[in-house]
């Protein structure tokens, strides 16, 4: 699978795309239309970069591991030591050597924004919470960067300290807008971007590049954040890949749902014909006479759609982070709190594997407390080489 990408003239930011698609024009300004290119080939199913991982004058590799402590009912614990902790890698119990609370470490964070059209009614609340997060969560040595994702990955802004580009690169967040007249739903070509853009969503691309592209070259913490309904109709890589890559890059991915029914059914959706991944035609439970379409004739089917809170569960669970859920009773804003809360109450434990063998292949981990009453939040496993 061929990835290109692009940096965008005065943009300050990286344009990222899966190649075999037409690269479109920047929606902000000539200037960030126009690319140096670079091509390069990687297989989706080629061993990736092995995470960064400390090596001692000894040559001895240790393994890092970040974990959150919760009570069953919600609250972070904060006061554990060493020895309240039990470490098992493929079932042999572990020695941990190195134990500290991280709450200084640099941070990196990415934000990966949904701005499909299943997300047009909720991207301002989105907007206006990730801004609010940045500022709070960020502090002079840590970066963040903002990639959006529709029918193909970008990213808007490259990794920086300022908030004021992350908030101009926030700003500049938008959803392909319906055209009435017919010729902008997927394969019609209305605006020049046929299925990936106007129907599409590369969530799993997403992820995938944000890992191997940014973060894999990262060292410290290091979170995802990825704001969407976790439907996915237009990657090109696969669900496997993307959380393999994130769990190679070191990277905790936090989701936060943001689901619009409405946006899928009747009454202001896009649910007609399926099409790729299950998404069909903009427009309502069927476009009519106006837009209508002589292949899928007046009235058109509902569109049926993944579950996409199982796959951002999946996402988050295997890569040790957690899934989040926007409804009447937790605002994105409240969302926002925890994961800011979690990412600043951390322990990192360390340990030397006695299985040397760096061509093995990943590596189950299984850290608990001592407490009964306590869940332990972390990564699952490792891969050890390359």
């Amino acid at each position: 699978m061929e990835i290109s990408y692009k940096r965008a003239g005065s943009c300050g930011g990286l344009g990222l795309a899966l190649a075999g698609r037409q690269r479109r024009r920047s929606r902000r300004g000539a200037g960030c239309g126009l690319p140096l290119s670079a091509i390069f080939l990687l297989l989706a199913g080629r061993p990736l970069l092995s995470q960064q991982q400390p090596t001692f004058s000894t040559d001895v590799k240790v393994v890092n591991i970040l974990a959150t402590v919760r009570e069953k009912k919600g609250p972070i614990v904060r006061n554990l030591t060493k020895d309240d902790f039990t470490l098992e890698e493929s079932g042999r119990p572990q020695i941990i050597r190195y134990f500290s609370r991280e709450t200084d470490l640099p941070l990196t964070l990415g934000l990966l924004v949904d701005t499909s059209l299943s997300q047009r009614r909720v991207l301002d609340q989105e907007r206006g919470a990730s801004y609010t997060f940045l500022e709070q969560m960020m502090r002079p040595k840590d970066m963040a960067f903002v990639i959006h994702f529709e029918g193909e990955a970008e990213l808007l802004q490259d990794l920086t300290s300022s908030l004021r580009l992350l908030e101009s690169a926030l700003a500049t967040l938008d959803t392909p807008q319906l055209n009435q007249g017919g010729g902008n739903w997927p394969g019609a070509g209305g605006r020049g971007r046929g299925m990936g853009a106007a129907g599409g969503t590369a969530l799993y691309d997403a992820v995938y590049l944000a890992s191997n592209e940014l973060m894999r070259k990262q060292s410290g913490r290091k979170a995802l954040i990825i704001l969407s309904d976790g439907v996915d109709n237009a990657s090109k890589v696969t669900l496997a890949t993307a959380i393999e890559s994130a769990q190679r890059a070191d990277t905790l991915v936090y989701s936060i749902l943001f689901s619009d029914e409405a946006a899928y059914g009747t009454g202001g959706g896009f649910g007609g014909p399926p099409m790729g991944g299950g998404v069909g035609f903009p427009g309502g439970g069927g476009m009519g006479r106006r837009g209508g379409s002589r292949r899928y004739p007046y009235p058109q089917p509902q569109a049926v759609h993944p579950d996409g809170r199982k796959i951002l569960e999946r996402i988050s669970n295997e890569t040790g982070a957690r899934l989040f859920e926007v409804s009447k009773k937790q605002s994105v804003e409240q969302i926002y709190a925890s994961i800011e809360e979690q990412l600043r109450n951390q322990y990192s434990l360390g340990y030397t594997p006695e299985n040397t063998d760096a061509s093995a292949g990943y590596r189950k981990i299984s850290l608990k407390t001592k407490e009964k009453d306590q869940i332990v939040q972390t990564r699952d496993g490792y891969y050890p080489g390359p």
